[in-house]
C-alpha cells in the first residue's frame, strides 16, 4: 500500500460484476465482432473484384487491391480467434452461473431439511414407531376377538345333528313316494330267507338232480 493510501485510507473494494452482466457483455461483444466479420468479408469481395477488373489493364491497382484483401483476411482471422476465446469465456461463465444456482438450491434444501429435523430425536422416533406397532397389534387382537362367535351354551353334537338331518331327508323321500303311490322303502315286507334241512324230504336238490328230472319229463312227454 502506498504512503498516500495509508494516509488517507484505502477505498472500499468495489464488487465485481455478476456472472449475468459478464455473460451479457460477452454476447454484445460477439454480436459486434460478427458485424465486423460481415464487413470484412464484403471488403474482401470488393478487393477481389477490383483485382480482377484491373488485372490486365492496371496491374498496380490490381496489386494494391490484393494487398488490401490480404490485410482484411488477416483481420478476419484475428476476429475468428477472438470469437473463439469469447465463446469459451461465455460458456465457462454460463456453466459457473448454472453451478452457482444449483449449489444455492441445494444449500436451501439442506437448510430446510436441517430445520425440519431440528426438533426430532432418533430415540423419540423409535419409541413412536414402537407405540404404533403396539397399537396395531392391539387393534388386530380386538378385531379377531370381535369376529369370533361367542357360544352361549349352544354346543351341539355333530353326530346328533347328522342323524337328525338324515331323518328329515327320509321323511321328505317318504312323502314323495306316497304322492306317487309307491310304498316307502322302510314299509316294504322283509323277504323271507329260505331254510334248508340237512336231510329228508325237504333237502334241496342239486343241479345234477334237477337236470335229471327235466330229462325224465321230456322222455315221458315224447312217449
Amino acid at each position: 500500500m502506498s504512503f498516500l493510501g495509508k494516509l488517507f485510507g484505502s477505498k472500499k473494494e468495489e464488487k465485481g460484476p455478476s456472472t449475468e452482466d459478464a455473460i451479457q457483455k460477452l454476447r454484445s461483444t460477439e454480436e459486434m465482432l460478427i458485424k465486423k466479420q460481415e464487413f470484412l468479408e464484403k471488403k474482401i469481395e470488393q478487393e477481389v473484384a477490383i483485382a480482377k477488373k484491373n488485372g490486365t489493364t492496371n496491374k498496380r491497382a490490381a496489386l494494391q487491391a490484393l494487398k488490401r484483401k490480404k490485410r482484411y483476411e488477416q483481420q478476419l482471422a484475428q476476429i475468428d480467434g477472438t470469437m473463439l476465446t469469447i465463446e469459451q469465456q461465455r460458456e465457462a461463465l454460463e456453466g459457473a452461473n448454472t453451478n452457482t444456482a444449483v449449489l444455492t438450491t441445494m444449500k436451501t434444501a439442506a437448510d430446510a431439511l436441517k430445520s425440519a429435523h431440528q426438533n426430532m430425536n432418533v430415540d423419540d422416533v423409535h419409541n413412536m414407531m414402537d407405540d404404533i406397532a403396539e397399537s396395531q397389534d392391539l387393534s388386530k387382537e380386538i378385531s379377531e376377538a370381535i369376529s369370533n362367535p361367542v357360544a352361549f351354551g349352544t354346543d351341539v353334537d355333530e353326530d346328533e345333528l347328522q342323524k337328525e338331518l338324515e331323518e328329515l331327508e327320509q321323511e321328505e323321500l317318504d312323502k314323495e313316494l306316497l304322492n306317487t303311490g309307491k310304498t316307502p322303502v322302510h314299509d316294504l315286507p322283509t323277504p323271507a330267507v329260505p331254510t334248508f334241512e340237512p336231510s329228508g324230504r325237504g333237502k334241496a336238490k342239486t343241479k345234477a338232480e334237477e337236470d335229471d328230472d327235466e330229462m325224465k319229463e321230456l322222455a315221458n312227454w315224447a312217449s
